[in-house]
């Protein structure tokens, strides 16, 4: 079965259906190559074409590469693939400059490969449907449009307005699409799509791209032209300063656009290709690809999830605390039409945490997202209170309130008696062991961590956390409500910090370590951002709060000594420790932490960081590989204790989670494309040099020993 149906009608249109078999999408496949590679020999032996449709018989037009394939190129098998793209390029140039009508018939989402498709094509129309989504998003894969899409945009569209939609993989309404004059006109249905599509090529017996017309100029200009020319001046410096040398698909996208805008079309489209096939022989694309769409998919799909347990869609939710956490769930939540019960000690901070909603979605309608029907909607399925007797009726009750296991207990007890026999109580802490937690609860069986991160409203992730007693049917629900609620659920065990907690800790303890060795702060700052962290570790200490790490490495210490086990203060321990009791600086909060917060201006370094400082030298990659190794092996631990149960969670996890570069893939890939048997080498290295807490895994030296290649 080809995947691609050649069909020519009664006035000598030729319709192309794209239908790759056994998939539920189009990709650009073997299969699709093949095909294609047939379709221009059938239509280079008939004459009497007189106009091309692009059509598909899937539910969207077209999915784009094929990254199963992707995954799989390697550096030796260079040649070959770039000679593979521009054979396909080549048979869609052929199309593109045959002199006749070809239109793209857009029944919906066109992304990647796909939209490079429909951007061979003459003109345009898409199915009026606000679901619909164009763009060329595989920058965020670690790659850059190959199919001739940077090309094309540029052409289509001038440098200065193509570049950002390149670099950063924007995904385009049909509406956005139409005003940038990428489609060009609407149908309401598949009837009138195609019917439209024939009747502009009967309108049109010549046609040809307007860039390929004698005369075209570049909107805006080429990379000479003075306002260009002032642009691309400061293009590279700003770029670096966004990636910091750790993501080479951004450059690449530049460096195709610019070069491409000064040659020919077909020359364009050959140093596409070069760059193209660059990033997909490298590393860096397998790690985004595995991660951000196998580890992504596998985690829609339920890989986490009890099996044979029936879907469960949760009613109502009550949400004990409408501080930050508590009121960023409840909008969570309400937004996509669940009915919420925000519950605090008083109205007044209730109606307060209600109004954190009322300010996100304001911005949303003065921004025109979205309409301010739509934000009353939402507002209105949030019912703030302060009677715990107006929980009855939630199926899932979460509690955020401060993390203290007294305060979580009472609230638990005060409320689960509100619950049906088959509801769920979830708390939202970030380090207390749930099974301790749980004690509270009449039924541990039906008590689970729902751990959300801050801002709820942009963060992605929630970790799910297992209690000793938690049931099968409690996690599945739990796991289908984070998917309602379009979030991306991990699954963890139950531990003291679980996974994300735990391990974060490790990345800013690294950083306040360095700091007390004497490395200057700015130093220690710049070496996480370089490594692809999204903050330094001081930085994101000030907005966790000195206060709060204290508390919890007191409660840490405590859980231990009761087990009869000892914790001795670390370096670390005795910087945040200095930082309160000796110079009362608490934090971003406080006013005052690692870095000062003036009123007017941006927060800088605090001064007094002098007193730690003493003139050491660490080489820049040596810090970069601690903040890296540290996490990565103790990700390796959680994985080796039971904390978590699948590599997907940890890669997943780390990225969304605690912001683990996603360059490497997560922090458990970063072992794998370091090469295990060189990153036990390096572990062992750290270890020597700075301690045991870089003391690899045993897990780590067994798939050394076994030979093995990854985690």
């Amino acid at each position: 079965m080809s995947a691609i149906h050649y069909y020519k009608n009664a006035d000598n249109i030729v319709i192309l259906t794209f239908d790759s078999p056994n998939q539920s999408a189009n990709t650009m496949n073997a299969d699709f190559r093949d095909a294609l590679a047939q379709v221009v020999q059938k239509l280079k032996a008939d004459e009497q074409v007189a106009g091309i449709i692009f059509a598909s018989a899937k539910k969207t037009f077209f999915a784009g590469g094929d990254l199963d394939e992707l995954i799989q190129v390697q550096p030796e098998h260079a040649s070959s693939f770039f000679q593979m793209i521009e054979n396909l390029k080549a048979q869609l140039r052929y199309i593109e400059t045959r002199g006749i009508p070809v239109v793209a018939a857009l029944n919906g989402t066109a992304l990647g490969g796909g939209w490079e498709l429909a951007l061979c094509c003459h003109h345009r129309i898409a199915i009026r449907d606000a679901k619909t989504k164009f763009g060329l998003p595989e920058v965020t894969l670690g790659l850059l449009p190959g199919g001739g899409g940077i090309v094309r945009m540029v052409r289509l569209l001038g440098l200065q307005t193509a570049l950002p939609l390149l670099m950063e993989g924007k995904q385009l309404s049909v509406e956005k699409a139409q005003s940038l004059g990428l489609i060009h006109d609407l149908a309401e249905n598949e009837t009138e799509l195609l019917s439209k599509a024939q009747d502009w090529i009967l309108a049109h017996p010549q046609s040809q791209q307007v860039f390929d017309v004698k005369g075209y100029k570049i909107p805006g200009g080429t990379p000479s032209t003075p306002a260009v020319a002032q642009m691309l001046s400061i293009a590279p410096a700003m770029l670096r300063d966004k990636t910091k040398g750790c993501y080479p698909a951004p450059e690449a996208i530049l460096s195709a656009a610019v070069e491409g805008a000064q040659v020919d079309v077909d020359t364009a489209l050959r140093i596409e290709s070069r760059y193209f096939t660059q990033l997909a022989t490298g590393q860096i694309s397998k790690n985004m690809i595995g991660t951000f769409w196998h580890g992504l998919n596998a985690i829609k799909s339920g890989s986490g999830r009890p099996q044979g347990i029936a879907p469960h869609q949760t009613q109502k939710v009550g949400i004990l605390g409408a501080g930050m956490m508590g009121a960023g769930i409840a909008y969570a939540t309400a937004s996509k039409g669940i009915a919420v019960v925000l519950k605090d000690v008083s109205i007044e901070q209730a109606e307060k945490g209600k109004a954190y909603s009322q300010k996100l979605l304001d911005k949303q309608v003065s921004q025109g997202r979205i309409s301010a029907e739509r934000a009353a909607q939402v507002l209105a399925n949030i019912h703030p209170t302060a009677q715990a007797a107006d929980l009855q009726g939630c199926d899932l009750i979460i509690e955020a309130v401060f993390e203290n296991p007294a305060l979580k207990a009472q609230v638990t007890q005060e409320s689960e008696v509100f619950l049906p026999e088959d509801g769920v109580m979830a708390s939202n802490t970030s380090t207390l062991p749930i099974s301790g937690l749980a004690q509270a609860a009449q039924d541990q069986q039906r008590f689970i961590g729902l751990h959300f991160f801050s801002p709820v409203d942009k963060m992605p992730l929630v970790e799910i956390i297992k209690g000793k007693n938690t049931s099968a049917d409690t996690l599945a629900k739990a796991y289908d409500f984070v998917q309602h609620i379009g979030k991306t659920p991990i699954v963890v065990n139950d531990r003291r910090g679980f996974f994300t907690s735990r391990v974060f800790g490790t990345f800013v303890q690294e950083g306040l370590r360095l700091l007390a060795e004497g490395v200057h702060p700015a130093k220690i700052e710049m070496a996480a951002l370089k490594a692809g962290m999204p903050v330094g570790p001081l930085a994101i200490q000030d907005e966790v709060s000195l206060t709060l790490s204290e508390h919890v490495a007191q409660e840490a210490r405590k859980a231990l000594q009761a087990e009869g086990k000892d914790r001795p203060l670390s370096s670390a321990d005795e910087v945040i420790q200095t930082m309160i009791h000796q110079f009362s600086r608490k934090g971003k909060a406080a006013g005052a932490g690692f870095y000062d917060y003036p009123e007017q201006g941006k927060k800088q370094l605090w001064s007094g960081l002098s007193h730690w400082y003493q003139n050491t030298e660490i080489a820049e990659q040596e810090m970069i590989n601690r903040f890296l190794f540290v996490q990565a092996l103790d990700s390796l631990r959680c994985l080796e204790e039971g904390v978590l149960e699948s590599v997907i969670d940890a890669n997943v996890g780390s990225i969304f989670g605690i912001g683990f570069p996603a360059w490497t893939g997560g922090a458990l890939q970063f072992l794998n494309q370091y090469g295990l048997t060189q990153a036990l080498a390096r572990a062992q290295q750290l270890t020597a040099e700075y301690g045991e807490r870089f003391t690899p895994p045993k897990i780590l030296q067994d798939r050394v020993a076994a030979g093995a290649k990854s985690i």
